[in-house]
């Protein structure tokens, strides 16, 4: 399959060198690729330059979000939440239109310094608002509950844990749902909270998550929500 992930920084390289681990045609989207070549120093996070991780992952092509999402089956939304819509903007509609898009992203808002608060919360959502600007795309919340190496690889943490999925149409979530398997997530560890405003509920997750990150000293965690589901 062929998938576009819109965004070039830990999280996109992590899930397209999974994709592309997998057999499918990757590329990644940026707003310039040639200014994201050029670029020499580590990001804000210390992570090497996009041109050095490239290097290493050939396969995976560096396009401009339009031309990434014009080609790709399947979108994956890796950006900053509070650039994702202006990047799906320039992504175009029309390259959007009918496909699913899987979104990773979390509304961080770092205006008041940190730990960064979330905009929108509480009465609407990041992938709510993707969903309203992109009527036509089936929008997947996903995977934006934990860190992108548990992500592509949940073994990273012990014993049973979770993944959420939220969308309005029911084959997008059954499509994500086959992707995640193939990462790795066993079916019964995924659990669909229903439309993409409950989306709302999992970004909401991110403050404890930030908080347990820095009580811990470490990201290979995540949630695990116990208990047996209805009608079992």
């Amino acid at each position: 399959m062929r998938y576009a992930v819109l965004g070039t920084g830990i999280v996109g390289r992590t899930i397209a060198a999974k994709l592309a681990s997998l057999g499918h045609d990757v590329a990644i989207g940026t707003r310039d690729p040639e200014a994201t070549l050029a670029r020499a120093e580590p990001d804000a996070y210390g992570n090497p330059p996009f041109s050095h991780w490239q290097a290493a992952h050939e396969q995976i092509r560096l396009e401009t979000f339009a031309d990434a999402a014009a080609r790709g089956g399947t979108i994956v939304n890796t950006t900053a939440g509070a650039g994702s819509l202006a990047a799906l903007e320039a992504a175009g509609a029309a390259n959007l239109a009918g496909k699913v898009l899987i979104d990773i992203a979390n509304p961080l808002d770092f205006s008041q310094g940190m730990p960064p608060s979330l905009n929108p919360v509480n009465t609407d959502s990041l992938g709510e608002q993707i969903q309203r600007a992109f009527p036509d795309t089936k929008v997947v919340k996903s995977l934006n509950t934990m860190n992108c190496r548990v992500m592509v690889d949940p073994s990273r943490v012990a014993g049973e844990h979770t993944v959420f999925v939220c969308g309005d149409d029911t084959g997008a979530k059954k499509a994500v749902t086959e992707l995640l398997t193939s990462f790795g997530w066993p079916e019964d560890s995924v659990i669909d909270l229903g439309g993409i405003s409950t989306a709302r509920g999992t970004e909401m997750l991110l403050p404890i998550w930030l908080r347990l990150w820095g009580a811990l000293g470490h990201a290979d965690f995540n949630f695990h929500i116990a208990g047996a589901r209805s009608g079992a």
